[in-house]
């Protein structure tokens, strides 16, 4: 259903916009989209009060978003509608994320009083959307990657030492998010390992780097300086330091800088995350260490990035120990019984090779009985 046929439905499913609009701004406490934001993680955050807005937007002809909304007024006929035009104009990923924050402010605003069980229930009452598209992004190749680092050592500026700085963090799984609240007290150089405070979901974690990635940072904080505050430091053109914390988008220009410089284009940050995942996985690694290093609530997030194909699926089934084939494997095939043409004994011996009409060279043998020399694919009497 299209955007214009959604302004054309009239009033048995939706009201005109002004009647969903909030009569007078509320306390964020009493708010259930500022409550459910504010119960999630900076990134979540952001992602969120977009898919709120959004839907905002869809019910109000673009006169509210989801501060100027009031979502205690949404009944069935508003949510149900609303899944109808996030099925088909997002993927199936995409709509559920928004239905999820749909039903979260949903229940907020039971919670705080402003609808009953039963409206809730009901307005709360859609399904997910059914359906799995394909992961976007990409993992990196070995040589990209060797192309960036490489690009990196060659540059000798300060701008070469930081961005080799934020590969070996990002070649760890690290999200955006993450990166950027680095502090420089978060980088353990003797365990090399870093603190990761700042993450999706509140759940701290550590993360230990490999050798090189823990040498680039430590040549970084010799540009740096061993001062408290962010690890990473944006910097001017003239590749002086510019002392605050680097913004996620500051993180995305240098990376596709520095692509471009290396000649590796078509990347974002995550996708160095599907990399470190992907090849943890295709490593032998299983998937629930890989989904504590990677900071996934739960393992069926970390199965998303499994990016490895057939070839992987081939050697996981050669993996399995059945003992019914190992009995079969024990019965010796039939091995042919070469006999000699002449007599029919079996008692023959290697005798040399000969040159067939195909004119290539084939075994022949002579018969211990009776002496007859032959060749397997052309038995005839050695003259």
């Amino acid at each position: 259903m299209s955007d214009d046929k959604l302004q054309n439905i009239g009033g048995d499913y939706f009201n005109n916009g002004e009647s969903l609009a909030l009569i007078q701004p509320v306390p964020l406490t009493l708010h259930p989209a500022e409550v459910y934001l504010r119960s999630l993680g900076e990134g979540s955050r952001r992602t969120m009060r977009e898919a709120l807005n959004a839907i905002a937007k869809l019910l109000t002809d673009n006169k509210c978003d989801a501060t100027t909304l009031d979502w205690s007024k949404l009944k069935y006929q508003h949510t149900a509608i609303v899944r109808s035009i996030l099925m088909e104009k997002y993927s199936p990923a995409m709509a559920n994320k928004m239905i999820c924050a749909l039903r979260r402010t949903l229940k907020e605003a039971w919670r705080l009083e402003l609808m009953t069980r039963e409206e809730y229930a009901r307005a709360a009452d859609i399904a997910s959307v059914r359906g799995k598209s394909l992961l976007k992004g990409r993992a990196l190749g070995e040589k990209e990657i060797s192309k960036l680092w490489d690009d990196c050592k060659n540059d000798n500026s300060n701008l070469g030492a930081r961005d080799a700085a934020l590969l070996g963090v990002l070649a760890v799984g690290l999200r955006r998010s993450e990166v950027t609240h680095l502090d420089y007290s978060d980088f353990k150089s003797r365990t090399r390992s870093l603190n990761i405070r700042e993450t999706k979901g509140n759940s701290e974690r550590i993360v230990y780097l490999p050798t090189e990635a823990a040498q680039v940072i430590r040549e970084w904080l010799l540009v740096r300086g061993n001062i408290e505050g962010p690890l990473f430091y944006p910097l001017s053109k003239g590749h002086r330091i510019m002392h605050r914390r680097m913004s996620e988008q500051g993180i995305l220009r240098a990376l596709v800088r520095r692509g471009e410089r290396a000649g590796v284009k078509g990347f974002t940050p995550h996708d160095f995350r599907r990399t470190f995942i992907g090849d943890l996985l295709d490593a032998g690694a299983d998937i629930v260490t890989v989904q504590k290093l990677a900071g996934h609530a739960s393992p069926n997030t970390t199965s998303k990035y499994d990016r490895r194909g057939e070839d992987a699926k081939k050697r996981a089934i050669d993996l399995l120990n059945l003992p019914i084939l190992q009995t079969v494997n024990k019965r010796k095939p039939k091995e042919s019984i070469l006999k000699c043409p002449n007599c029919k004994s079996k008692e023959v011996n290697k005798d040399g090779f000969q040159v067939l009409a195909d004119g290539n060279k084939h075994q022949r043998y002579r018969c211990k009985e009776c002496d007859y020399a032959f060749t397997p694919l052309l038995s005839v009497p050695d003259k």
